[in-house]
C-alpha cells in the first residue's frame, strides 16, 4: 500500500490532532493504514424506515430508524446531569429524543416544526419509545444523499470515543479516508493465488468492507480480508519454521542410560498410560533428529504432564546435559521441586531450585552448581532468565504453564547457551486445535488425552446462594469422612462496581459457621506476604487444616490429594478456562471429588451456558472450543493471558478453520517455491509479510 498509508490519522479530515491521540490510546489507530483496518464489526440496512408506531420491545433488533416532526424542545437537570429532549411525533406515535452530551451543537440544529431522519437505539420507559443520543438528520438532506448500498458498517468504540465520534462520526472519518486512499491501495496477492482461489481483489475487498454494495460483495471482501490476515500470520510461522529445521543445531541425545531406565524400572509411582508413553516416543525421536525441538506438551489437569517432561530431562541429564523447569509462580515451583526431588531420590541425580523468595544460601548453592555443572535438573519460576544464572550444559528446558510468562520471559531461557537447548512447554490450559494451528504453527504439538486409571471424574453441580445452607452442610460431612475442601472467590475484598462475593466477608463467614476447635480454617490470597500464603498453603497440605479459603491464586499448582471439594463463589464471573483449572484442584486422589459452582439468581445467557457446560463435561477440551466460541476472535488474547495470541482484525480461528487451513497451507507451498519471497509476482507477500512480523510472531521460531 506503499508509505502513503502510513501517515498519521491526524491528516484525515474530521480527525485532528486531539481524536488522533483519543483514537491511538483507545482503539490503538495511530496511522491511515490502522483506520481502513478497523472493520466494522456489524451491518445495520439503512433502507428500513419504520414508522414509530411499528416500533416496539418486541421488534428484535438493535437499531431503526424513523421519520418525523419535531413537537417540542425541553430542558431537565444542571450542572453534569443536564438533560436535552426533543419531542418528535408521525401521526402513528410519539417519541422522546435525549442528549447528556453536546447539548449547544444539537439544540442549534433543531427546529420545532421541522421533519427529520431519525436513527439510532430505542428503549422504552412505560411503553414510551425513547432514544439516547441519536443520529438526527434533515429529511430534504437524508432523503438527497443517495447512499450506495443499505448496509452501513457499525465500528466499535469506547466510552471515552463515543462522545466525540459516535457511529456517524467514524463513519464519516471512514468516508474522508476512502476519498484520498482508495486509489493508493497496492495488491498483497500474487494474480495467479487470486485466480486460482477466487479472491476478490484488496482494493474491492477493503471498499465493500466498508462500504458494502451487497451482502454477496460483502461476504466475498470478509473471505478475502480473512484469508489475507491468517497468511500473513502463517508466512512468519512457516518461515521461522522452516530456518529452524534448516539449522539442523539440536543436541543429540543418543542413548537412553541409567538414570532413565532407573526410574523408569523402580521409581515411577504409576503405569504410564499410552498417551503418556506415546508423547515420551515423540520427544525421544526429537532428540535424536539433530534438530532442535520446539513441543507443546498440552494435557488436561492431572494428565500427568510432569511425570513426562520429568522422564525427558532424565534422557538429557544421561547425555550429559542439565536440564531446567521454569514455573509461573512460587508455590507451583516449590511443588515441582518436592516432587520431582522425592521421585528421583535414591538416584545420583542432584536437583536444585531457585526463585525470587530463595534464601541467600539457597540461592549461592543454586547458582554455583548450574555453572559449574553439579546441578543436573535446576527448577524455579521467572528468577531462572536472570543474567546472573548461567549453565555449564544446559541441554533441556521445560516450560509450565507456559501461556503465563511473557514471549520475551521465555526467549531469554535459550539465551543460556551458544546453541539453543530443546525446548517443551506445557500447558493444562487447553488449547482448541483450530487455534493452536494460528498461535504455535511452529510447534510440534503433543497431547495426552487420557486420565491415570485411578482418577475418577469430578462431579460438578450448580447452586445458587440460596443453598447455601445445603453447601454448608455438604461440608460438614466431606470433613467428617477426613477431606478437605477448597473455598475460592473472585475478589479479595469487596468492590463498589461490582456485585460478588468477597474473600474478606466470605472468610469470616466461614470461620463463623465452622469453628474453632472443631474446625481450622486457613486463608490465601496474592495481597498476602510469601512466607505468609505458604505458611496457609503448608497447613492445608499437611492436613492440619480442613478448609482453605482462597483467591484463583491456587488456581495453578496446588496439589493436595485429600482435598475433594472446590466451592467457587460466584463462578458466573469466571470464565470456562479458569473454571476448569481450580476444579483440577480436587479428584487429585483416589476417592470422589465435587465442584460445586455457587452464583446469583440473575445469570446472562452466557454466563448461564458456562456453568451448564461446567456440570455437563470435565474434557477440557470441549470446553476450551466453547470458550472461544463464547468469547470470540476478539478476546483471544485474554484466552491465553499473556499476550501470545495475534491481533487478529477480522479472522475467528474457531469459526474459520477452512480459510485457517487453506491460508497454512498456501504459506508452506509459497515458501517451498520461493522461501525468501524474491521474485517480483511476490513483492506483495513480502509487505505482508513484514506487516504480521511483529515481536509476539519473530519469537514463534524458538518456542512459542
Amino acid at each position: 500500500m506503499g508509505q502513503f498509508l502510513d501517515n498519521d490519522i491526524k491528516f484525515v479530515a474530521g480527525v485532528g490532532e486531539a481524536r488522533a491521540k483519543l483514537l491511538d490510546k483507545e482503539l490503538g489507530i495511530a496511522t491511515m493504514r490502522d483506520m481502513l483496518y478497523c472493520f466494522p464489526f456489524r451491518y445495520i440496512d439503512r433502507t428500513k424506515i419504520y414508522s414509530i408506531g411499528e416500533i416496539d420491545e418486541n421488534l428484535g433488533t438493535s437499531f431503526v430508524q424513523f421519520r418525523a416532526r419535531v413537537t417540542g424542545i425541553g430542558f431537565a437537570g444542571s450542572g453534569s446531569k443536564r438533560r436535552f429532549s426533543v419531542f418528535v411525533s408521525d401521526g402513528t406515535g410519539s417519541a422522546e429524543l435525549i442528549w447528556f452530551r453536546g447539548i449547544k451543537w444539537i439544540e442549534k440544529r433543531i427546529e420545532v416544526g421541522r421533519e427529520y431522519l431519525v436513527f439510532g437505539r430505542p428503549s422504552f420507559w412505560r411503553g414510551e419509545l425513547s432514544m439516547v443520543h441519536p443520529e438526527v438528520e434533515n429529511i430534504e438532506k437524508a432523503l438527497a444523499r443517495k447512499a450506495e448500498s443499505g448496509l452501513q458498517g457499525i465500528y466499535s468504540t469506547t466510552e471515552k470515543l463515543s462522545g466525540s465520534l459516535g457511529t456517524k462520526g467514524f463513519y464519516n472519518i471512514i468516508c474522508n479516508l476512502w476519498n484520498i486512499a482508495a486509489n493508493r491501495i497496492e495488491e498483497t496477492l500474487p494474480e495467479q493465488l487470486m485466480k486460482r482461489y477466487g479472491l476478490m481483489p484488496l482494493r474491492e475487498a477493503l471498499r465493500n468492507i466498508h462500504f458494502p454494495q451487497s451482502p454477496e460483495l460483502l461476504r466475498q471482501a470478509q473471505y478475502r480480508l480473512k484469508f489475507e490476515e491468517l497468511l500473513g500470520i502463517q508466512l512468519n510461522i512457516q518461515s521461522h519454521r522452516t530456518q529452524r529445521m534448516a539449522r539442523r543445531n539440536g543436541f543429540l541425545f543418543p542413548k537412553v542410560g541409567e538414570m532413565f531406565n532407573s526410574f523408569y524400572n523402580t521409581k515411577l509411582p504409576f503405569p504410564l498410560t499410552g498417551a503418556q508413553k506415546r508423547v515420551v516416543k515423540e520427544i525421544r525421536q526429537d532428540t535424536i533428529s539433530g534438530y532442535q525441538m520446539n513441543r507443546l506438551l498440552q494435557g488436561d489437569v492431572g494428565s500427568g504432564k510432569t511425570v513426562v517432561a520429568l522422564l525427558s530431562m532424565l534422557l538429557a541429564v544421561d547425555n550429559g546435559y542439565q536440564a531446567c523447569m521454569m514455573a509461573p509462580t512460587e508455590i507451583l515451583a516449590r511443588q515441582h521441586f518436592a516432587t520431582v526431588s522425592r521421585m528421583v531420590e535414591g538416584l545420583d541425580i542432584r536437583v536444585a531450585i531457585l526463585t525470587g523468595a530463595s534464601k541467600s544460601k539457597e540461592r549461592k548453592a543454586s547458582l554455583a552448581g548450574a555453572a559449574d555443572g553439579e546441578v543436573n535438573i535446576l527448577i524455579g519460576t521467572h528468577a531462572l532468565i536472570e543474567d546472573k544464572v548461567r549453565f555449564a550444559n544446559l541441554g533441556f528446558v521445560v516450560i509450565d504453564e507456559q501461556h503465563r510468562f511473557g514471549v520475551e520471559q521465555r526467549a531469554r531461557m535459550w539465551t543460556k547457551n551458544l546453541q539453543p537447548p530443546h525446548i517443551l512447554v506445557m500447558t493444562a490450559t487447553p488449547i482448541p486445535r483450530t487455534l493452536a494451528m494460528t498461535l504455535y504453527g511452529d510447534l510440534d504439538v503433543s497431547v495426552i488425552d487420557e486420565l491415570p486409571p485411578l482418577r475418577r471424574p469430578i462431579r460438578t453441580v450448580h447452586y445458587y446462594d440460596s443453598a447455601r445452607l445445603r453447601l454448608f452442610g455438604f461440608m460438614r460431612q466431606e470433613i467428617a469422612k477426613g477431606r478437605q475442601v477448597y473455598v475460592v472467590y473472585p475478589l479479595i475484598k469487596e468492590s463498589e462496581t461490582m456485585d460478588y462475593k468477597d474473600l474478606t466477608d466470605g472468610f469470616e463467614a466461614i470461620s463463623r459457621d465452622f469453628p474453632l476447635p472443631d474446625y481450622k480454617v486457613t486463608v490465601c490470597h496474592g495481597q498476602m506476604k510469601p512466607e505468609d500464603k505458604e505458611e496457609s498453603m503448608r497447613q492445608f497440605k499437611d492436613g492440619e487444616a480442613d478448609i482453605l479459603v482462597a483467591t484463583s491464586v491456587i488456581e495453578v499448582g496446588v496439589d493436595v490429594p485429600n482435598a475433594t471439594v472446590m466451592v467457587i463463589e460466584s463462578a458466573e464471573r469466571f470464565g470456562l478456562s479458569q473454571l476448569h483449572q481450580l476444579r483440577g484442584r480436587v479428584g487429585r486422589g483416589g476417592e470422589q471429588s465435587y465442584c460445586i459452582l455457587m452464583s446469583g439468581e440473575k445469570l446472562s445467557k452466557e454466563a448461564r451456558m458456562r456453568l451448564e457446560a461446567m456440570c455437563e463435561t470435565n474434557d477440557g477440551f470441549r470446553l476450551a472450543e466453547l470458550d472461544l466460541k463464547l468469547r470470540g476472535a476478539g478476546d483471544i488474547n485474554g484466552t491465553l493471558q499473556s499476550g501470545a495470541a495475534f491481533d487478529l482484525k477480522i479472522a475467528n480461528p474457531t469459526l474459520d478453520t477452512q480459510i485457517l487451513q487453506l491460508s497454512q497451507q498456501t504459506a508452506i507451498e509459497l515458501l517451498a517455491d520461493d522461501p525468501s519471497l524474491a521474485k517480483p509476482e511476490n513483492a506483495g507477500l513480502q509487505e505482508l509479510k513484514r506487516r504480521y512480523s511483529g515481536e509476539r510472531q519473530r519469537d514463534f521460531s524458538m518456542i512459542s
